[in-house]
């Protein structure tokens, strides 16, 4: 369970999420039906599943956006309304479908103003210094002081994971991470993946990309009509792209044998 201090600002530990049989409805309609997971500190877990399984509304519930309409979410054993708001949102690092960035803005503005509202830095040389580093893991250190607007779409995909990533967060949320990236993007974004988690982040990834993910997988969570239909989990090194493709074929089969059909209604309420 989360202690006091890490629930104030400026702390930054976090050591597992659990989601406990999640539900989330929109009005008579059932987007995800009671999914249980826990997510560990130096884990990267994959989500995987068709379009619409329910995927995205599950990252936006670990990242505070979306409420449940059953069932809980637990930060280190708490809800997030036990914690300080700052506290918390200090540790969510999000990337989600659109780069979100302000185009009228260069590279290093983007990287400045985000991290100016994260507070996670002791002072504005801290911060100056930081973005530059990321400028420069990204590959984006020769457009640094470009507005965003004229950067190609896989250039602004890594602006957006360098601000991502800027405030070093422990709970790393990333939705298709890989859009819009070259060959020397995706191998990038591999290593930054797989060096988030060996510094001990917990990293929940959205893909469709099996082969680029397959390697980086501690443990995998299939949805199929917004239930969780298959879970593995792998020793380091294990995994692949095709025991991705496997584990979602096996999961889409055992779907259509226990007759899944898709989530339609909610069940109505008392």
């Amino acid at each position: 369970m989360a202690t006091e201090a890490a629930r104030q600002p400026g702390a930054a530990t976090l050591q597992t999420v659990e989601v406990r049989g999640f539900y989330k409805d929109y009005g008579r309609q059932r987007a995800v039906a009671d999914v249980s997971l826990t997510l560990r500190a130096g884990q990267l877990t994959a989500l995987l599943g068709e379009n619409g399984a329910g995927k995205s509304t599950l990252l936006g519930a670990l990242a505070t956006l979306i409420r449940p309409t059953r069932g809980q979410v637990l930060y280190d054993g708490t809800t997030a309304e036990a914690w300080s708001p700052l506290a918390l949102r200090r540790c969510l690092g999000v990337l989600s479908h659109e780069p979100r960035c302000y185009t009228d803005l260069s590279a290093r503005e983007n990287l400045l103003f985000f991290g100016r509202l994260y507070g996670a830095f002791a002072d504005g040389t801290a911060l100056t210094a930081a973005c530059a580093q990321k400028l420069t893991e990204v590959g984006l250190q020769r457009a640094a002081d470009r507005p965003a607007r004229t950067l190609s779409r896989g250039m602004l995909q890594r602006l957006a994971i360098a601000r991502t990533l800027l405030p070093r967060p422990q709970l790393l949320l990333l939705d298709e991470p890989y859009t819009g990236l070259d060959r020397d993007g995706v191998a990038l974004l591999s290593r930054l993946m797989a060096a988030e988690r060996e510094r001990g982040a917990i990293v929940v990834v959205i893909s469709h990309d099996l082969d680029a993910l397959g390697p980086l997988c501690d443990q995998v969570a299939v949805l199929l009509h917004g239930r969780l239909r298959a879970h593995a989990e792998f020793a380091p090194g294990t995994c692949d792209g095709p025991a991705l493709l496997r584990l979602y074929q096996q999961a889409s089969a055992a779907g259509a044998a226990a007759g899944a059909g898709k989530l339609r209604r909610a069940e109505p309420r008392p």
